[in-house]
């Protein structure tokens, strides 16, 4: 079977399944949203939204993490890990958004991985859930996975894993291709013990198959 062929089969499949999702993330304003995702990095959406539920009670503006010492926002997303750099780039990102943006959150790809900390994996997640704009594909570590053990590509490389998706999953689907694969994996395709006899797309899965 061509790989676009079982893609749009597992599209379909998982449409069914999980309708139209919603990014995990909780937000209220773009701003939010984008802190949010990149507090995400090597940390689970449970944790993050922990943390920026309280967090945004305390600051949740460009203004305010600028203005904020780099101490009290490192202390805010400790738990997040990596929270040195964490911290560094809110800021960073801050600064940058009143300086250039008027404290608003571009919407052009090229203006957001302008902003520290952002590259095209946040920026996606944010014109995706935001704007309902697209003009690539979020992988994340859940898409990385699933895409290699389907057989959809045989690729580490995030950015080459990419372009690679954008040849072969239709436009419309951009947006919620990742959010069914991040659902199925951590429903039935989780990492540590993949329930592959109970998984929807094993008909269409190279390692689902695999000694069948």
């Amino acid at each position: 079977m061509r790989k676009k062929e079982r893609v749009l089969n597992v599209i379909e499949i998982l449409k069914n399944k999980f309708g139209h999702p919603e990014c995990a993330l909780k937000y209220k304003t773009p701003f939010e949203l984008l802190v949010a995702v990149i507090l995400s990095a090597q940390c689970t959406d449970i944790r993050v939204n922990i943390v920026t539920e309280e967090m945004y009670k305390i600051v949740n503006t460009p203004k305010q993490f600028a203005e904020m010492p780099i101490e009290d926002i490192e202390n805010l997303v400790r738990s997040t890990g990596f929270y040195r750099n964490k911290a560094k780039n809110i800021k960073l990102c801050s600064q940058k958004l009143i300086e250039k943006f008027g404290g608003e959150v571009p919407r052009k790809m090229d203006e957001l991985i302008e902003l520290a900390g952002v590259g095209r994996k946040t920026a996606n997640v944010v014109r995706g859930e935001i704007w309902r704009l697209a003009d690539g594909i979020t992988v994340d570590t859940h898409v990385k996975r699933l895409t290699n053990l389907i057989g959809i590509v045989k690729e580490s490389d995030v950015l080459k894993i990419e372009k690679i998706l954008m040849k072969i999953v239709p436009k419309e689907y951009w947006i919620d291709f990742s959010h069914y694969l991040i659902l199925q994996g951590r429903d039935k395709c989780i990492a540590r013990r993949p329930k592959c006899s109970e998984c929807e797309i094993k008909s269409y899965c190279i390692y689902g198959n695999m000694g069948s």
